[in-house]
């Protein structure tokens, strides 16, 4: 792997046509992505396989490319006040961290949030990034208008595994301190245990730990996955598996053979404890600021 220190990042200012993308197969039907590429470089980021399938490198050079949408703000704005929208939840994130570091000077990502804030228009965001507590301001205000929710990717606390697997990422205690924040302010904000790495980060008292700092932090739920392996994703992080924890290379190779998911009697038993650990330690929505959108001004039903 490169090591990030000596990582040279080519950012690429490109305008776009388009800033909602169109989703199938997922819990969403639009996302947004006001950048392309990411610098985090996690070892098993199934964007890679998206990467590959698009003739784009999914290897070691693989964030080191960032396509920087420059008038995607202005994009969505238009694309929100369509007639024909209908104000439907929007992922922002889904292939890309729309916090990575690029977000502190181009500030893309912010620019979004007041659009959606402005729109009343509901999302949600997945990151790894800190930096998020920047936008609290926009957040809160554009939770007072729609449902917002933001989910911290936290797929361990183990020092070992998150540096050899996020080489370019904040430590997983600073998202749940930058959580804590988002919660004490009033807006939603839980943790998604992903990827869970089988034989690596899926014992019970490593599951416990994320759970329970969760629920320390404020977290208004918790949800589990485990490692997909799709080309593309697979041979990177199988290659990085065996630098890391070579001992585990032939329990992968069978495990995931001629699959890209683990079966339900692997996955299923780490996703019920995950659940059973939120039951025990009482992880839920605790906000004293109950977010319900309040009631559209004549105004804004005419503009519709």
């Amino acid at each position: 792997m490169i090591p990030a220190a000596a990582m040279r990042i080519e950012y690429r200012e490109e305008p776009c046509r388009s800033a909602l993308n169109p989703v199938k197969g997922m819990g969403f039907k639009w996302s947004l992505n006001p950048y392309m590429g990411c610098v985090h470089r996690c070892t098993f980021c199934y964007v890679r396989h998206f990467e590959r399938r698009s003739d784009r490198p999914s290897d070691d050079r693989y964030g080191t490319s960032i396509r920087v949408k420059t008038n995607v703000a202005e994009v969505l704005r238009r694309e929100l006040a369509r007639p024909s929208w209908e104000h439907e939840h929007v992922a922002a994130g889904a292939a890309t961290d729309p916090y990575q570091p690029a977000e502190g000077r181009y500030r893309l990502t912010r620019a979004c949030l007041e659009a959606f804030r402005d729109a009343s228009n509901p999302f949600s965001i997945i990151t790894r990034g800190p930096m998020i507590v920047r936008d609290l301001d926009v957040l809160v205000e554009a939770s007072q208008r729609a449902s917002v929710s933001v989910t911290f990717s936290v797929p361990t606390l183990d020092d070992e595994v998150w540096r050899k697997t996020e080489p370019s990422t904040a430590h997983p205690r600073q998202r749940l301190r930058a959580l804590k924040q988002l919660v004490d302010a009033g807006v939603k904000a839980g943790v998604g245990m992903a990827p869970i790495l089988p034989g690596i980060s899926d014992k019970p008292e490593q599951l416990r730990e994320v759970v329970r700092a969760a629920r320390e932090a404020g977290a208004t739920g918790v949800w589990a996955n485990l490692l997909f392996l799709r080309p593309g994703t697979r041979e990177h992080f199988l290659e990085h598996l065996a630098e890391d924890w070579p001992e585990q290379l032939p329990y992968y190779e069978r495990l995931y053979a001629g699959r890209a998911y683990v079966g339900a009697s692997d996955s299923k038993p780490v996703r019920e404890e995950v659940r059973r650990l939120a039951r025990e330690l009482d992880v839920r929505d605790r906000r004293s600021l109950k977010l319900v959108p309040p009631p559209e001004s004549e105004q804004l039903s005419l503009a519709l």
